[in-house]
């Protein structure tokens, strides 16, 4: 059975930090791509980043740059996003996914094979 658990979400001020985590299990986790995408509730899942299953690629929506780090280490079969000055419309549901690394499009919603329940992440100004 298929398991990517995400953590560390919470409330935090502007300007102040958080570091989610995602661990999976019930996969060959270094094989996988991996994904965080952020919902509000009534908008569209948005992308947030992605990291190939090697670390040799990495890319982040144009909102975070410079101010979001995603990572991995495939022998702990976790993935994070360190979020640093933190705003207002970071506010969502975080999640995490998973794709069978097989160069699929990583910012798009349809290509995942598997998600994370999610995790809450709420910044007050």
């Amino acid at each position: 059975q298929v398991q990517l658990v995400e953590s560390g979400g919470g409330l935090v001020q502007a300007g102040g930090s958080l570091r989610l985590s995602c661990e999976a299990s019930g996969i060959t986790f270094s094989r996988y791509d991996m994904g965080w995408f952020r919902q509000v509730a009534g908008k569209e899942r948005e992308f947030v980043a992605a990291i190939r299953w090697t670390s040799d690629s990495i890319d982040y929506a144009d909102s975070v740059k410079d101010r979001f780090t995603i990572s991995r280490d495939n022998a702990k079969n976790t993935v994070w996003l360190q979020m640093n000055d933190l705003k207002p419309d970071d506010t969502a549901v975080y999640y995490c996914a998973a794709v069978w690394s097989r160069l699929p499009p990583l910012r798009e919603v349809r290509t995942y094979d598997y998600w994370g329940q999610g995790t809450q992440v709420t910044v007050s100004s």
